[in-house]
């Protein structure tokens, strides 16, 4: 039995294969479409979440399966202070993959240790979204060709922000990679990502706080938004939110094949006007995300791929 809890979790032979599954997945959906009959996902999400939890019923319907479970903590015995730990033991019984949302960094790591079935990590508070990195590994793939020899852009909350620390300590296994990092002073990645990921393995970065000064250089801009329920202090949050936004103008500094990320929900980060630029492809992403979603979900069930 496996368990997904981190991006690095798989190695990058795996993670090849795991894009690739995903990639034949989107050529042949109907290919796919019963080779989980029989299997239940359950989504344990004690924090709100569309996408993330949308993408994984879709992607287990997709596959023939069928999905149970909660959307917050509010409708689940967390209200009535029921642990983790019993609530997968218990979720066990009743499903044979599940998928979790956690405030807490590490709860689906506890949660791994007392299920006897898959869990995989939705998001673990600012630390951890292993899922969303591989739906942006996949969605870069997919889009520049290649994981190795690009300059990426990311822009926003690097401090708070989950799926940079994920996309980063992913990224840094491919060869060339090149990262700038666009935020404010009080926005920018912690200093472990810095000094333990980055100048560990001697990638090359920038922090700037300057977005036009970085768009001409850019082959990725994976813009974030500033995320108000990380925030302690409202008035932080209120000088910080409009700190870049990306529109038209902007657009026009870029090069002609950069694309633009966003792990959703998008806020005021980018303007609407930009989503009729074909390099825009964040809705593109969320797709990919059911792709991966659907790979991995195969894969830690131990599903084969059909003839």
């Amino acid at each position: 039995m496996r368990h997904l809890l981190n991006p690095l979790d798989f190695s990058v032979e795996e993670t090849y294969e795991l894009l690739d599954l995903a990639s034949d997945i989107e050529k042949n959906p109907e290919k796919y479409s019963h080779v989980c009959a029989g299997k239940k996902l359950a989504t344990l999400f004690y924090e709100p979440s569309t996408r993330t939890r949308l993408s994984f019923e879709a992607a287990m319907l997709n596959l023939g399966g069928s999905v149970l479970g909660f959307s917050s903590a509010d409708s689940s015995s967390a209200a009535k202070g029921e642990s983790v730990s019993d609530t997968v033991r218990v979720i066990s019984c009743y499903a044979d993959i599940i998928a979790m949302r956690h405030n807490k960094e590490g709860a689906p790591l506890v949660a791994s240790h007392h299920a006897t079935i898959p869990v995989i990590n939705a998001g673990d508070g600012g630390h951890q979204h292993p899922t969303q990195t591989l739906t942006d590994l996949l969605t870069i793939r997919s889009l520049k060709g290649r994981l190795d020899t690009l300059t990426i852009g990311l822009c926003g909350d690097l401090k708070f922000g989950r799926t940079v620390h994920s996309l980063i300590e992913a990224m840094i296994r491919y060869p060339h990679v090149k990262f700038v990092l666009i935020s404010p002073q009080e926005l920018r990645v912690p200093s472990y990502i810095r000094e333990d990921v980055l100048e560990a393995h001697n990638i090359p970065y920038e922090e700037v706080d300057n977005l036009d000064l970085a768009m001409p250089k850019l082959d990725i801009l994976y813009m974030t938004r500033v995320q108000k329920e990380r925030f302690f202090n409202e008035e932080d949050y209120i000088r910080l939110k409009d700190s870049y936004i990306l529109d038209k103008k902007k657009m026009e500094l870029a090069k002609a094949d950069m694309f633009v990320l966003h792990p959703l929900p998008r806020v005021n980060e980018i303007s609407t006007e930009v989503d009729a630029d074909p390099r825009a492809a964040y809705f593109r992403q969320a797709q990919y995300g059911v792709y991966v979603r659907m790979a991995l979900i195969m894969t830690l069930l131990g599903v084969k791929k059909p003839c």
